[in-house]
């Protein structure tokens, strides 16, 4: 999945608080490490709906073609789980820029907030609908526009049994997605339709409440 002759040019276990000292929330999350992995989670509930949301920003800016890969385990559910990636604020702003609108968790804040980006959402289970036909969706924004899905291989929570390895592959216009060396999805942005083709950018780990999940092994790949 790694093409070949590209360098690893980040990597983080993920493993200690040490290792996400520089890391970013958003939103009101809990990161703890009780099985030498980073567990993610949200201190509100269901009954704060969007708000309880989180974003777990990487603070490193990545190039435009990269591969993201990382582990992950979901522990408990429902909730749901996305990639945010090639991220970055609009008009030529850094994402972390003071000047843009602050963000704490909610959707429509990355989706029609001051920035763009792709995310991936898998682990998909916030939903009855989503329970009952598990998908892998990617969407572009600024905007909301679903471009690809294909099909999770991830079973529910009491069948887990992880690590279940996820990649992202952003190369030119193309984005290939894929768990456990599995081929999920590829998608060729024309550059026009959803807008210019996305460059350089940051990462981020986003989850809905109330899941509770694991990773590690991040790591980042460049020709």
């Amino acid at each position: 999945m790694i093409p070949t002759g590209w360098k690893c040019i980040y990597q983080n276990p993920l493993s200690s608080p040490q290792e996400v000292e520089s890391f970013r929330m958003e939103g009101d999350g809990a990161v703890s490490f009780p099985m030498g992995r980073m567990r993610l989670e949200a201190t509100r509930g269901l009954e704060d709906d969007y708000k309880a949301n989180i974003v777990y920003w990487c603070p490193e800016i990545f190039p435009a073609d990269v591969a993201i890969t990382w582990e992950f385990w979901p522990i408990r559910e429902p909730g749901l789980a996305i990639l945010f990636f090639a991220a970055e604020g609009m008009e030529g702003y850094d994402l972390f820029d003071p000047s843009l609108p602050t963000r704490t968790g909610e959707y429509d804040q990355y989706h029609h907030g001051k920035m763009n980006a792709l995310h991936v959402s898998y682990f998909r289970r916030r939903y009855a609908s989503e329970r009952a036909f598990h998908t892998c969706n990617l969407r572009k924004s600024y905007g909301f526009h679903l471009v690809m899905q294909g099909a999770d291989p991830i079973p529910d929570v009491a069948d887990a049994v992880g690590p279940y390895r996820i990649t992202v592959l952003k190369q030119g216009p193309r984005v290939t997605f894929t768990i456990n060396d599995l081929p999920v999805f590829v998608w060729e942005d024309p550059g026009t339709t959803y807008g210019p083709i996305l460059g350089e950018g940051r990462i981020g780990f986003r989850q809905m409440t109330p899941l509770i999940a694991e990773y590690t092994n991040l790591a980042v790949y460049a020709p």
